[in-house]
């Protein structure tokens, strides 16, 4: 990663983040209609003006780097399989969320190098909050000034567990794991938040099993280990992006503190 300059390409990605959450915010504010895509999920304008916003800023920060949008998601697997580097983007996660106007959506943008997401932003447009991270820089979380703290995991856990969840995804083998955990208590989130939470210190862990695409997780992925944790998938391995030909993500974990002995995931 020597001849790539990860701060310069973090503040741009904010940039392009944040202006991406203004085009979501200006759709959010009307009576805006819902379609359903191939696999039921919504779609909205909201989701397209953001990924043109980030398509046109990405293109002009990093012409020869290829895009990955959940938008545009049906480039062939003889395409991606070449890719060492390239833009990993979410345009609008949470898209349900944003349908039920809780305000838990984010736009999701991530740097993949060698299989990793080496960068990510993850920006929450009706807050103003940004969280940021790159590799051997750290992760940060600013407000609507833009201003950053260092986040960090926390570590120790605490007592009780603090278990992030999802809001619109939970289900019985959720509860099957919750149950092995011991003393807990559950905090339903929204979209890639459910990442942030445990990077900053604010939970100790989120389980995940259910599908999810590399989409969903990479740029928080980002968040949460340039902030000390982990994302591990069942087999104890971290997150890999573009290393097979579909884009579902296997079953995985979220930890804060990484020195205490959790439940396998099977």
């Amino acid at each position: 990663m020597a001849d790539l300059d990860l701060q310069y390409l973090l503040d741009e990605s904010c940039e392009i983040a944040r202006r991406a959450g203004a085009r979501i915010l200006e759709v959010y504010e009307t009576d805006f209609s819902v379609q359903s895509k191939d696999d039921d999920s919504p779609l909205t304008a909201a989701d397209l003006a953001s990924h043109r916003c980030i398509k046109q800023g990405l293109a002009a920060l990093t012409p020869a780097l290829p895009l990955l949008s959940e938008e545009s998601r049906s480039l062939p697997w003889t395409t991606r399989s070449g890719w060492r580097r390239y833009w990993l983007v979410d345009p609008l996660d949470g898209t349900k969320e944003f349908v039920k106007r809780n305000g838990e959506f984010t736009v999701n943008i991530a740097l993949i190098d060698g299989h990793e997401p080496v960068l990510g932003v993850v920006h929450v447009p009706v807050t103003g909050v940004t969280y940021s991270a790159a590799r051997n820089i750290g992760a940060f979380k600013s407000d609507s000034a833009a201003v950053n703290q260092p986040i960090k995991v926390r570590i120790p856990a605490a007592a009780p567990l603090r278990v992030v969840g999802s809001r619109s995804h939970a289900g019985d083998n959720l509860q099957v794991y919750l149950d092995k955990l011991g003393a807990h208590e559950v905090v339903p989130v929204g979209s890639s938040l459910k990442f942030c939470l445990v990077a900053e210190g604010r939970a100790d862990v989120y389980p995940r099993l259910g599908l999810t695409s590399e989409w969903d997780t990479a740029a928080a992925q980002a968040v949460v280990e340039c902030a000390g944790g982990k994302v591990l998938t069942a087999d104890g391995k971290a997150l890999a992006y573009n290393a097979k030909e579909d884009i579902l993500n296997p079953y995985f974990i979220v930890i804060g503190d990484s020195s205490r002995a959790w439940p396998p995931l099977q």
